[in-house]
């Protein structure tokens, strides 16, 4: 039988969500550098630009609470409006549910702080509704590293697929002859991948490197 979690991921059959990276929930945060995973977050959501794929940002309690999304991340989109909740598992809240069925796609790429509450939720609800949940473990942390790994493997064992935003805009891109974004997915590789992006870096200054060459 056809197995559709076996296709790859591309901008036309998947959704990039991100859930409650706040100034509170990222201030309980324990099983990752604070900084790294904003980095990751924001490598992400430039990917949903980059390709155009649909992109849902919520936030919980934003006004009364855990504070705006965070800026780097609304500064890639800064006319969306994030979906504000009171529930702790965003599938409980309507307006994102909405959201999601309005996207058409049945692939949610997903990352939320925090790992075991804000991503473990909404992700078993998912999968129960037959949706394919790719959770994004370096941009998701949890309250421990224990909390954090336990969850993954909660969510692993209830269906989920666990992906790193690296592995998202890769996969996306598929293909360095693919002109018409390579110059954006290298960009974002410059800003936010680290070890891979100071390489890039050096191989076009130096002797003007191109992958699709």
């Amino acid at each position: 039988m056809f197995n559709d979690k076996l296709d790859l991921l591309t901008a036309e059959n998947s959704a990039i969500i991100l859930i409650d990276h706040q100034p509170q929930m990222l201030f309980g945060v324990q099983s990752a550098d604070r900084q790294t995973i904003i980095n990751n977050a924001v490598g992400l959501v430039k990917t949903a630009k980059v390709f155009q794929a649909p992109i849902i940002l919520t936030t919980v309690a934003a006004e009364t609470f855990s504070g705006p999304i965070h800026p780097h991340i609304q500064e890639v989109f800064p006319e969306y409006k994030p979906i504000d909740r009171t529930s702790m598992n965003s599938w409980e809240d309507e307006n994102f549910v909405a959201a999601v069925k309005s996207t058409g796609r049945k692939k949610l790429v997903m990352a939320a702080l925090w790992t075991e509450v804000c991503l473990a939720f909404p992700t078993i609800a998912a999968l129960k509704e037959g949706y394919e949940v790719y959770i994004v473990t370096d941009a998701s942390a949890g309250t421990t590293d224990e909390a954090h790994q336990t969850s993954i493997q909660r969510m692993i064992q209830a269906g989920a697929i666990p992906v790193t935003w690296q592995s998202v805009l890769l996969e996306y891109q598929r293909d360095w002859a693919r002109q018409d974004t390579y110059d954006a997915v290298m960009d974002i590789a410059l800003q936010h991948s680290g070890a891979y992006g100071a390489g890039v870096f050096y191989a076009h200054t130096m002797f003007g490197g191109h992958e699709g060459q």
